[in-house]
């Protein structure tokens, strides 16, 4: 198994006092732009037909709940 470092006297681009010269250095970032995979589509409706009905059920019987207790009481 080899380390990454190469031994320091024999790596490219150093000069005689083992300091990189002007310009070796790699750029910052790579080459190319952009994403490596498409991005799944965003959501166009935020409530689908299944939450909305059951919302609405749950209100339903929330006020059949409260007109049967207000007869009880």
């Amino acid at each position: 198994m080899s380390t990454p470092d190469p031994d320091p006297r024999h790596t490219a681009g150093l000069d005689g006092h083992r300091t990189l010269r002007r310009g070796d250095t790699p750029p910052a970032e790579g080459g190319i732009s952009g994403i490596s995979h498409p991005e799944p589509p965003e959501l166009r409706h935020a409530w689908g037909p299944a939450p909305l009905i059951t919302v609405a059920a749950v209100i339903v019987v929330l006020i059949v709940v409260a007109i049967v207790l207000a007869f009880v009481l």
